[in-house]
């Protein structure tokens, strides 16, 4: 990736739109990938509690942008 804003960060958000952490994936983040996979879910199991109604749409978007900004090295 060639920096925030490049064409493959933006193919990354788009792929995070769709399934929190696939971004991540494509941009070769294995780490981040998990967590922010892992993140949702556990999101998604507190809505039984009602935190997770807040968390879920928090780390969707957070997950998102994380792939949007992601710079490289």
């Amino acid at each position: 990736m060639s920096g925030s804003g490049s064409g493959g960060n933006v193919l990354a958000a788009i792929c995070s739109f769709f399934l929190p952490g696939l971004g991540q994936l494509v941009q070769g983040r294995l780490l981040a990938a998990i967590l922010f996979f892992f993140g949702m879910i556990v999101s998604w199991a507190l809505t039984w509690v009602i935190v997770g109604w807040v968390m879920v749409p928090v780390v969707y978007i957070w997950c998102i942008i994380d792939a949007a900004r992601y710079d490289g090295d």
